[in-house]
């Protein structure tokens, strides 16, 4: 079988990679990524090449109007902004913004790799099978002995087996052919934030690096983030395998499998996890009142019912898609899951303001306007 992935929001699924300030220029309001091998070669014939490695050894960009002709005579890649506004608040950002994460690549170009899908897919698995109070419940059990390094490991053995009765090993997904680049582009992205206005009342704040949060009505005054991502509309595609060995009665008996594992069964899993996540997705949108960004998650919506009528499924991956699309117990009660939250260091503080959780969203700019969420695609089996 083959499955297909259709990218509705950008997505960036990367392999840890990113453009540091020195690996390209910005020209012309394209990222223009120097061939530094095709560059050394050059330099070495003369005299210039002590001064461009002493500047890439100590600027953060590199001066245009020493080595703009590198943009310009020596890209290995050229990867255009989304919005030529973007190049402006590049020259603005903080160096540590002008980082920018690639998507996952071979040697042939961009791929999506099969680990983020069933990545996705398990913890949807286990949100699918999780009880209301399953946060709560946790919660209890941890409060009086030391807390253990993954708190919810016996949750997802639970849910989907452990060892050789792990469910998902009924599931092979191979990583997609390659697409061409010409179906990527650099985002600009900006992490909104909840700003409380009374009980139950929040206004739209944005976050800017070291500073806390500023009003809403001045995105353009919040630090920027870059990104690498790949269209709506690319298509990748690949192999799916379900092992018919496993999924046989008297196999399934014996790894105690109440149904067979199939990518019906995965993609309504994912279903739920996915309305789950509009759901919490469309409070947020009333809560900060971004027109654009609310009629995006009304698509997202609308896709998604489309998608369980034809047979597919929503799921949300990759780079910024936030901790609701990781976390498998978003749909346990508030109270329950906000109590084991509250146990974990790296989240006590954000408990302990009161404010809604996650308060947070890692919004994509479009056209100099936030928009959309990064990350939803959707998947089918054919």
């Amino acid at each position: 079988m083959k499955y297909r992935v259709t990218i509705l929001t950008p997505t960036l699924v990367g392999d840890g990679n990113r453009l540091s300030p020195i690996d390209y220029m910005v020209w012309r309001d394209t990222v223009n990524v120097l061939d530094q091998t095709r560059i050394f070669k050059l330099l070495a014939k003369g005299p210039r090449l002590e001064g461009y490695l002493t500047q890439l050894r100590r600027a953060t960009t590199l001066d245009f109007a020493s080595w703009g002709g590198f943009a310009q005579n020596y890209a290995d890649r050229r990867i255009p902004f989304e919005d030529a506004s973007s190049t402006g608040f590049w020259n603005k950002a903080p160096s540590e913004s002008q980082f920018i994460p690639t998507f996952a690549a071979n040697t042939t170009g961009p791929f999506l790799p099969g680990a983020a899908i069933k990545g996705a897919l398990r913890t949807a698995l286990v949100f699918s099978r999780a009880k209301e109070n399953t946060a709560g419940e946790l919660a209890e059990k941890l409060k009086d002995q030391r807390f253990p390094r993954r708190p919810a490991e016996d949750l997802e053995r639970q849910a989907t087996g452990g060892g050789g009765s792990d469910r998902l090993r009924a599931v092979s997904i191979s990583d997609s052919s390659t697409r061409p680049t010409d179906n990527f582009r650099v985002y600009c992205l900006r992490l909104s934030t909840l700003i409380p206005k009374g009980t139950d009342q929040y206004a739209l704040g944005w976050k800017q690096a070291g500073r806390g949060a500023i009003d809403g009505k001045r995105p353009e005054d919040a630090t920027p983030n870059f990104a690498e991502m790949a269209v709506p509309g690319t298509v990748f595609e690949g192999d799916w395998r379900e092992n018919d060995f496993l999924n046989r009665e008297e196999v399934r008996q014996v790894l105690r499998w109440n149904k067979p594992v199939t990518h019906q069964m995965l993609f309504e899993a994912a279903n739920q996890y996915a309305e789950k996540q509009i759901t919490l997705h469309e409070q947020y949108a009333q809560w900060t009142g971004m027109e654009q960004f609310a009629a995006s998650i009304a698509s997202l919506r609308q896709r998604l019912e489309t998608a369980r009528n034809e047979g597919k499924a929503l799921v949300a991956i990759g780079w910024g898609a936030g901790f609701l699309s990781k976390s498998a117990t978003i749909g346990s009660d508030d109270a329950g899951q906000r109590k084991l939250l509250g146990m974990l260091p790296f989240y006590q503080r954000a408990i302990q303001s009161g404010l809604p959780f996650p308060k947070t969203r890692r919004i994509v700019f479009l056209k100099n306007r936030p928009a959309t969420l990064p990350g939803w695609v959707e998947v089918s089996v054919e």
